[in-house]
């Protein structure tokens, strides 16, 4: 035995070195426990989320109601800047001056500057109404007629 494994004949030191009795707690042991641990607690943090959820969403049906009931009492035309409703029969000043977005006291500079900008972007030729560019010049037209400058 001597020649094969190097100990000594006599000695018993290998014997208990190859064995070793089963520890309480042993380091690869503690790996699968904190594994646990930590699955343990991610599915208690998901259920918890899917009650959360499920709470909010009992909820949210009475508050939904009470949404939609409130913005049904706000009144879209004062949200809105533009001007809501049709054309007269007779233009008057202050309708004219809606069209163009100018005060009915402003002068012919501001008239035309107004008149321009707004037919660029009604124009016939660019896919604008007729009637709508017929409106507005007939706004220009009564308010340069009623200017004096």
């Amino acid at each position: 035995m001597a020649a094969r494994g190097g100990v000594p004949p006599g000695s018993d030191g290998l014997r208990y070195a190859e064995y070793s009795p089963p520890s309480a707690s042993r380091p690869d042991a503690e790996a699968p426990q904190g594994l646990a641990r930590s699955l343990i607690a991610v599915g208690l943090g998901v259920a918890a989320l899917a009650f959360a959820g499920r709470y909010a969403f009992h909820i949210w049906k009475p508050l939904e109601q009470v949404i939609t009931e409130t913005a049904k009492k706000i009144s879209t035309p004062s949200l809105s800047s533009y001007y809501k409703g049709g054309f007269e029969e007779k233009m008057s000043r202050r309708e004219a001056s809606l069209i163009l977005g100018v005060s009915p006291s402003a002068g012919k500079a501001k008239i035309r500057t107004a008149h321009r900008r707004i037919m660029i972007l009604n124009h016939p030729d660019k896919g604008g109404s007729p009637y709508l560019a017929t409106k507005i010049n007939e706004a220009k037209d009564l308010l340069e007629a009623s200017t004096k400058q």
